[in-house]
C-alpha cells in the first residue's frame, strides 16, 4: 500500500451525532531500535519492538459536529486551525496543544473531516509521562485510533485490517514509534527484504512463527527517573543527520533484525540477549556522540545492568536488558522465570528505582476499544 490509499474522500456527515470514542493504547520497548528520521517520519532503519500491557494510555475523543460543515464555510473567513482542547490527567494542557495541531494538519489529508468536527481530547496514562517509557507511542497511538473510529462511523464498509494499517499509518505522523502500538505482540516498522510485508509507511506483525521461548515474555521496568527527559526523543532523531556513525548505525540496525529475527523463530535466547543489550547500549552511544552530545542514563543505570550481567553470569538465567531514550531500564525475561527474577528484582534491583517504584508488565496483543466508559 502506498499513502493514496490512505486518502479518504465523499464523506457524508448527515448521518452522525455527536458522540464520544475511547481506546486503550500500549506503549511499546523495541528491542532493534529506531534512531533516525526523514520527512514524513520515515526511518532511517528497521525497528522490531515487543507490544506492551499495563503501561497504556487511556484516550477519550469527545466529538460535536460544528454548525457550518468544513466543505460549506467561506475560505476568506475560515481561518486554518483544528477546534479542540486537550486534557492529560485531568487537567487542561494548552502546552500539549501544538504538539496534537502538528498532528492534526500532517493527517488533514487522510481525515478531511476533522475540521467538521470540535473535539475535546481526554487522556492519561498508566505510567510517568516523558520518563523514558514511549508515552508519545501510546498517546498518540490512542488519538489516531479515534481518529479511525470516527472516520469508521463515516464509512461502515472499511475492513478491520485496512482499520489497523491506517491508524498505525496516521499514529506514523504524530510519532514514529506510536506506528507499533496498535497491534501485537511483535511489530516491525521499516521497510527490510527480510521481513514479508514490512513497510516504512506502518506498522506490521511480525510475519513468521514465533518460538513459544518468547511467548507471554515479561517486562518490569525499573523507574530510575520519573522526572521529564532532559533532552527530547524528536531533538535525539534530528542529531543523526549529521552524526559521524550514523550510516554505519543504520547498517547495524538492518543487520539486527535479521539476526532477532532467526532468535525470535528458533527461541535462541542467548541470541536474543546479546541483540537486544547491544541494540541498547548502541542507542545510548548514538546519543553521547552527537553534536551536541548527551546522556540520559543516570548512575542507577549503569548500576542496574552491572547488577543483571553478574546475576545472569551466576545463575545462568536470561534475564537481560533494554533502555528507551531515558534512564529507566526494561528487564526482560521468559515467563517461566518470572519468581525467580521477581525476587531478585526485590532484592537487588529495585533500591536503585526512584522511590523503590518499578511496573510489572508483559507481552500484550494491542490496543482495545473501550464501551461504556
Amino acid at each position: 500500500m502506498n499513502e493514496t490509499d490512505f486518502i479518504f474522500k465523499n464523506y457524508n456527515l448527515s448521518n452522525i451525532a455527536n458522540g464520544s470514542i475511547t481506546w486503550k493504547t500500549p506503549s511499546n520497548i523495541a528491542l532493534v531500535k529506531y534512531w533516525g528520521k526523514r520527512e514524513p517520519q520515515i526511518p532511517e532503519n528497521t525497528s522490531i519492538s515487543f507490544t506492551l500491557d499495563a503501561c497504556f494510555t487511556l484516550t477519550i475523543l469527545e466529538y460535536s459536529k460544528r454548525q457550518t460543515p468544513h466543505g460549506e464555510r467561506d475560505s476568506a473567513s475560515h481561518e486554518n486551525n483544528f477546534n479542540f482542547e486537550i486534557y492529560f490527567e485531568g487537567e487542561k494542557k494548552n502546552d500539549f496543544k501544538p504538539k496534537i495541531a502538528t498532528f492534526f494538519k500532517r493527517i488533514e489529508k487522510y481525515a478531511p473531516f476533522l475540521k467538521d468536527f470540535e473535539f475535546i481530547i481526554k487522556s492519561e496514562n498508566s505510567f510517568p509521562h516523558s520518563s523514558g517509557i514511549a508515552s508519545s507511542a501510546s498517546g498518540m497511538g490512542a488519538l489516531a485510533l479515534c481518529v479511525m473510529s470516527l472516520e469508521k462511523e463515516l464509512n461502515s464498509a472499511m475492513t478491520d485490517a485496512y482499520f489497523n494499517k491506517k491508524a498505525s499509518f496516521l499514529a506514523r505522523l504524530g510519532s514514529g514509534s506510536a506506528c507499533r502500538s496498535v497491534e501485537g505482540p511483535l511489530i516491525v516498522w521499516g521497510k527490510h527484504p527480510e521481513i514479508e510485508g514490512s513497510s516504512d509507511l506502518f506498522g506490521t506483525k511480525f510475519p513468521y512463527k514465533i518460538h513459544d521461548n518468547f511467548k507471554n515474555y515479561q517486562d518490569t521496568i525499573l523507574l530510575v527517573d520519573e522526572g521529564e527527559k532532559q533532552v527530547s526523543s524528536t531533538v535525539g532523531h534530528a542529531l543523526m543527520h549529521n552524526h559521524p556513525f550514523a550510516k554505519q548505525r543504520f547498517k547495524q540496525a538492518n543487520s539486527n533484525i535479521s539476526k532477532i529475527s532467526i532468535a525470535l523463530q528458533n527461541g535462541d535466547l542467548s541470541a536474543f540477549i546479546a541483540n537486544v543489550e547491544s541494540e541498547a547500549l548502541s542507542l545510548h552511544a548514538m546519543m553521547m556522540t552527537s553534536n551536541p552530545y548527551f546522556i540520559l542514563m543516570k548512575p542507577n543505570t549503569l548500576k542496574i545492568i552491572n547488577e543483571i550481567w553478574e546475576f545472569r553470569a551466576a545463575t545462568k538465567s536470561n534475564i537481560c536488558f533494554t533502555l528507551d531514550a531515558g534512564a529507566n531500564v526494561h528487564v526482560l525475561f521468559p515467563e517461566k522465570e518470572k519468581e525467580k527474577v521477581n525476587n531478585f528484582i526485590k532484592s537487588n534491583l529495585m533500591q536503585f528505582c526512584q522511590e523503590n517504584h518499578y511496573i510489572c508488565d508483559s507481552i500484550g496483543k494491542g490496543a482495545k476499544k473501550i464501551s461504556n466508559i
